[in-house]
């Protein structure tokens, strides 16, 4: 009975090993899935859409209807993108051609690049550039003495919290714009709307930096956080999970100017900072440019094609 007992526990052992890191595969597997959902439905969803919102106005036409549809099927806001998908022409027989609305969303999307790029060769800007190019310098010259002063128990910890932290605000946003859909509420669909776009918008830059800098992980190597030693994507400068989530919490917490809403989207979006790198993934200052460019993608986004009169916070576009 003892032997039977002894070996029952050590399959039981196994098994739980053998599911804990399929499990981990699975997670990771899904955490790069979602950055390629989000894109797809930021720019391939989009034509479908306004095509299908162009086959219902041919159809209420067709059928006599006086009355004007009551909402765009559009996934991104602003009319401007739906080419075609407009409701006073009586004589068109015609669906929208998807190649307008698919030039006009990467024409979009590349404009807001531009202005990204550009935002700090202003001049207004150059005082903020200069103090965020030395805090990053001195956060850099400390990273190693940083890393290594952490504990390390409660490593898993921080990293699941940093991972449900991310993943709960990709969530988040995605159900704000399927409600909007399914109640025709404007404001919630475009906070979920420009929250992916936002998203869409740091993905070039995250990608850039991260080929270019190669930086090690503070489990890599030797633990100093050596750079242009792994040119590829998911090396640690800067932290991907920093840069996403403060991209899409800044959005929402734009569209809803509320102390609770604000309290909820960038506690989360710290809380991920915090566990990246206490969950020894990332080094401090793979977090606070993450953290910074992140929020001031998801700023711009909002600033630049938030509509009036939907938000209290939505003002004047430039």
């Amino acid at each position: 009975m003892n032997d039977q007992a002894a070996v029952s526990f050590v399959s039981c052992v196994a098994a739980s090993r053998v599911l804990r890191r399929t499990g981990a595969r699975l997670f990771c597997h899904i955490q790069k899935q979602l950055a390629v959902s989000i894109l797809l439905a930021t720019f391939g969803c989009l034509p479908v859409r306004c095509q299908d919102a162009g086959n219902f106005a041919i159809r209420q036409v067709a059928e006599g209807r006086s009355s004007r549809p009551d909402r765009n099927a559009c996934f991104l806001p602003g009319s401007e993108l739906c080419a075609g998908a407009t409701f006073a022409d009586a004589q068109s027989t015609q669906s929208p051609s998807s190649d307008g609305a698919f030039k006009k969303a990467f024409k979009r999307f590349g404009k807001d690049q531009a202005e990204i790029y550009s935002a700090p060769l202003h001049r207004s800007s150059l005082k903020w550039d200069a103090l965020f190019l030395a805090g990053t310098g001195v956060l850099i010259a400390t990273d190693r003495q940083a890393s290594r002063a952490l504990p390390t128990n409660h490593v898993d910890l921080s990293r699941n919290i940093s991972n449900v932290g991310l993943y709960g605000t990709s969530a988040a946003a995605g159900v704000l714009w399927l409600s909007g859909l399914a109640t025709h509420n404007e404001h919630t669909r475009e906070t979920g709307a420009l929250s992916a776009e936002a998203f869409a918008n740091t993905v070039p830059f995250y990608a850039g930096l991260q080929l270019i800098t190669g930086r090690e992980r503070p489990i890599e190597g030797s633990g100093n956080g050596r750079f242009w030693r792994n040119n590829a994507l998911n090396s640690s400068f800067p932290s991907a999970h920093a840069l996403f989530t403060w991209s899409m919490a800044s959005v929402i917490a734009h569209e809803y100017p509320r102390p609770w809403v604000k309290w909820l989207a960038y506690g989360t979006a710290t809380a991920v900072s915090v566990t990246r790198f206490s969950g020894r993934e990332h080094f401090p200052s793979d977090v606070a440019v993450g953290s910074v460019v992140g929020y001031l993608i998801g700023r711009h986004i909002f600033q630049a094609h938030c509509k009036q009169g939907l938000s209290q916070g939505c003002h004047s576009h430039r």
